[in-house]
């Protein structure tokens, strides 16, 4: 069978390149081995939030009478209505990606993919059989899977990763979770939210450690408020299991300390799913475990791209998503505008939830800008009162000279919903002046960017 373009990995960045595909007229075709949507709707993204959503809902309930609700008994997390809801959710979206498939006239071939010379596919299939076909161009977004330490094996029941902490089979008592970056720090909140005793490791000075270092330390004063240990400057040695226990031997700079868990949750980032591709055999150059691509996803070779976890660049969704569609659209000859990596929204959804774009505070300086920095405090806003949560901040990072929009970051209730504008500003080119005359609805949580802003320049009003 020939198709126009084979798309091998059904994730954000596969089944998105696809779409845009046959959206422009494309005979195309999708190889997956395992569930419809990849890692991100199943097992990453998607079902996450559901879970961090009843914790939120939880966390409400168990603080109702701060809002004048009484409730007549005390609120229970029913875990494995939780785990089931969030499964529901995952499969729901999955479900949705197999309709925009159909819609939209691409096959769905269900195997394992390996890149052959001459822009051919051999896909083996359930039963071990195998296909092949071609393509005149091919596109490879196999995404990634959790990375394990040499002296932390993951073995599924007491050291596990983050797809078993979404189905555990019943609520720990205790938790270490190594790793602060989003994955560990979402689950960190989430079961210390379900009352599970968290400790939270990490090996850099900062968790969150892409994130401004005052967005940081304001997480880590909200994590411990809710009781989570968190440790910094801190690598975990070694995990001797006992029986129901874990004693996870924790390196600091004050010396060695044995914390006992349930669950030791590695979160210390992915590895790319690129072997048995057949990189190898066809010539696809790689560094330090990526693909290596232009800025429109070529490869070495020719009719062969690559997106997502598996290019250098931010292993985010979104990110993925908009390589597939600039790829697919240099295919067909649209010339699009390479995607610009440093207008790249990050976000965090746990309590206060963390976004950000843009350089830091350090990176700004680090560059040689004279800057203008500006921050407002929930603290200050009348919707953060009223909400009852005013943890957290609006910070800006204008240019001095020429009021260029630096970067933006934010920690707070629902500051993902609001990146966006600081996002489509830079795109832009918005300066710091114009942000200050965009009127912003009152009372809004929104309202904190302008105020941030009005503070770089001093206008600011409510502070």
């Amino acid at each position: 069978m020939k198709y126009d373009i084979i798309v091998i990995g059904s994730g954000p960045g596969g089944y998105v390149a696809a779409i845009r595909a046959s959206q422009l007229g494309k005979k195309v075709a999708v190889i997956e081995k395992a569930e419809i949507g990849g890692v991100c709707l199943n097992w990453g993204c998607i079902p996450t939030k559901a879970l961090l959503k009843s914790a939120q809902v939880f966390n409400y309930m168990k603080h109702s009478a701060d809002y004048g609700i009484l409730l007549e008994t005390e609120p229970k997390p029913d875990f494995d209505a939780i785990v089931k809801r969030s499964r529901g959710v995952a499969e729901g979206m999955s479900k949705g990606v197999q309709y925009l498939f159909k819609k939209n006239k691409i096959e769905l071939i269900s195997g394992t993919a390996k890149l052959l010379k001459g822009k051919k596919v051999e896909v083996t299939d359930s039963k071990k059989e195998k296909t092949v076909f071609e393509a005149d161009h091919v596109i490879l977004a196999t995404g990634a899977r959790s990375r394990e330490l040499p002296n932390l094996k993951l073995d599924g029941k007491k050291i596990i990763g983050y797809r078993d902490a979404m189905v555990l089979p019943q609520l720990p008592k205790s938790m270490v979770v190594v790793g602060s970056g989003a994955i560990g720090s979402e689950f960190a909140f989430f079961y210390n939210s379900m009352g599970v005793d968290v400790t939270l490791v990490e090996f850099l000075p900062n968790i969150l450690p892409i994130e401004d270092e005052e967005v940081s330390k304001q997480l880590e004063r909200s994590f411990k408020k809710a009781k989570i240990k968190v440790m910094t400057n801190a690598s975990v040695e070694k995990v001797a299991i006992n029986g129901d226990l874990c004693k996870v031997t924790i390196k600091t700079k004050k010396g060695e300390e044995v914390v006992d868990a349930e669950i030791v949750l590695s979160a210390v980032g992915t590895v790319t799913n690129l072997e048995g591709l057949g990189l190898e055999d066809t010539g696809v150059k790689t560094e330090k475990g990526k693909v290596i691509v232009d800025d429109f996803y070529r490869t070495n070779v020719d009719g062969v791209y690559a997106i997502g976890d598996i290019v250098h660049g931010p292993a985010l969704a979104h990110t993925a998503s908009h390589e597939g569609i600039t790829c697919v659209e240099a295919i067909c000859g649209l010339n699009p505008d390479p995607i610009d990596y440093g207008n790249i929204p990050s976000c965090t959804y746990t309590n206060p939830e963390v976004a950000s774009v843009g350089m830091t505070e350090k990176q700004a300086k680090d560059a040689g800008y004279e800057i203008k920095v500006g921050k407002f405090p929930f603290s200050a806003s009348g919707k953060a009162s009223a909400a009852g949560n005013k943890d957290g901040f609006v910070k800006v990072i204008f240019d001095a000279k020429y009021g260029e929009w630096l970067g933006c970051h934010m920690i707070g209730d629902n500051v993902t919903e609001m990146i966006a504008e600081a996002v489509a500003a830079r795109k832009l080119e918005t300066t710091g002046h114009e942000i200050i005359k965009t009127i912003h609805p009152h009372p809004t949580m929104s309202e904190a960017i302008m105020e941030a802003t009005a503070d770089a320049y001093g206008e600011v009003i409510h502070l």
